[in-house]
């Protein structure tokens, strides 16, 4: 049985995800440092950082694994009303910041804290600025009602967070984030990491870690032109 890694802070080296305990499932290493640079080393290896304030630097890969095939998405009858008779706009990367901010924002009272520190929320703007992290926004007219952010390995897409101000807005954000992915090339996949009920009820499944790591494995070194994307257009499509 393997035992939890100790990461060097300054020069991270993660062990194979293999190496992650069953219990808590997926924990594999702790310590390390959230640069863009050790980011993107972790993704790009199928491992994702999550942990709470307070608490030392987490690093994960669970088995199995949470992923969205985009070609799967599922659209209730109720979704496809709710977004016709609204006005709503989609955009990609027009207000980053405001997206992160609104994922790691209490969702109600009885929840005073987040998974989003501010450590962590300086990291992914900075791998917004380096052209890694992007977000999917729903707008109603000036007021950002809903969104979700990720990172884009290749033709992975990391899911990381997601938020509604209005009813079936994140949903949206969702289906527009499977359109976009679903535009550039077949193959493309939507990363979910955790199973939970709102993801199963879009279309999420869970496979073996050692599926996951071998899907990413061969997008991973593949490219889409995410700014060519025109979200509206894509989302028509499917909506």
């Amino acid at each position: 049985m393997h035992e939890l890694t100790r990461l060097n802070d300054n020069n991270p080296i993660f062990p194979p995800p293999e190496y992650a305990l069953r219990e808590p499932d997926g924990l594999l290493a702790v310590g390390g440092n959230l640069s863009t640079s050790t980011l993107l080393s972790a993704y790009y290896q199928g491992i994702f950082p999550w942990y709470e304030a307070g608490q030392p630097l987490l690093w994960w890969s669970p088995d199995p694994r949470a992923v969205l095939f985009p070609k799967h998405i599922r659209i209730s009858r109720s979704l496809r009303k709710s977004w016709r008779r609204r006005c709503w706009e989609i955009r990609t990367d027009s207000d980053f910041q405001q997206v992160i901010d609104s994922c790691a924002s209490p969702r109600s009272s009885s929840n005073s804290g987040t998974w989003i520190t501010d450590e962590m929320r300086q990291a992914y703007l900075a791998m917004h600025r380096g052209g890694h992290a992007h977000s999917v926004e729903v707008w109603d007219g000036l007021q950002l009602v809903g969104g979700l952010y990720g990172i884009m390995v290749g033709q992975l897409f990391c899911g990381e967070s997601m938020f509604s101000r209005e009813k079936d807005a994140s949903k949206v954000a969702l289906v527009a984030l499977a359109a976009m992915l679903q535009s550039q090339s077949p193959d493309c996949l939507i990363d979910c990491q955790v199973s939970n009920a709102h993801l199963v009820s879009m279309g999420a499944e869970t496979i073996p870690r050692r599926e996951f790591l071998a899907r990413l494995n061969s997008l991973r070194d593949k490219t889409i032109d995410w700014s060519s994307i025109d979200p509206a257009n894509e989302l028509s499509k499917l909506m």
